[in-house]
């Protein structure tokens, strides 16, 4: 497919990590099989019953509270949510984690056009550090640079007046790409060709 709508007369391609890049779903499935297995070892846990159960609250409802909730159906002790949550920021996945196939090629071609690759990372920084390292960037890690909203007050639109600011490029030099839940959210109030990944998927 022809990627001159998001790269014609641009300086820079931003674009959000989960469900952008990749889909989160992925590194959060590895992240619940690691923790079935840690309970199973520790306590003794059925670590195929309790994977099932949280890939089926996944599924249903999200990564919201999913601790809380299998806690509750499988008697687990409160003490292991730290365990839970620090998986999020030190698992080593059992499988790296894969870009979609047509943003690796429009990631590609920015760089071929000699354009920025501007990486926003959503919510706590050691766990977006801990998915950029297991991703498969196919060598493009060196060209890419990583803002955290997290040192923006979790704000889209402040991150990005910070990146025009330091980088010195105007809000119409730049392509912004979110996930799809992002793009309907309306995250961004900022005057900037802004697009949903999903049209390039």
């Amino acid at each position: 497919m022809s990627f001159d709508k998001y790269l014609k007369a641009k300086k820079a391609l931003i674009i959000t990590l989960d469900d952008a890049i990749y889909p989160e779903k992925d590194y959060l499935l590895q992240v619940y099989y690691l923790f079935s297995e840690f309970m199973a070892y520790t306590e003794q846990f059925d670590a195929k019953l309790m994977l099932d159960f949280m890939k089926a609250e996944f599924e249903l409802h999200g990564n919201k509270d999913i601790f809380l909730k299998t806690a509750a159906k499988f008697g687990i002790a409160n003490k292991y949510e730290h365990n839970f949550d620090l998986l999020h920021e030190t698992a080593r996945l059992p499988l790296k984690l894969l870009m979609y196939q047509n943003v690796l090629s429009l990631l590609q071609e920015v760089v071929v056009e000699r354009n920025k690759i501007i990486l926003l990372a959503d919510g706590n920084p050691a766990v977006a550090i801990n998915k950029i390292k297991q991703l498969e960037w196919h060598g493009l890690g060196e060209y890419l640079e990583v803002y955290f909203t997290a040192e923006y007050q979790f704000s889209i639109d402040k991150t990005l007046a910070a990146i025009f600011a330091s980088k010195n490029i105007e809000p119409q030099e730049v392509t912004l790409i979110l996930s799809e839940n992002q793009f309907d959210q309306k995250l961004v109030n900022l005057d900037i060709d802004c697009f949903s990944v999903t049209e390039i998927l």
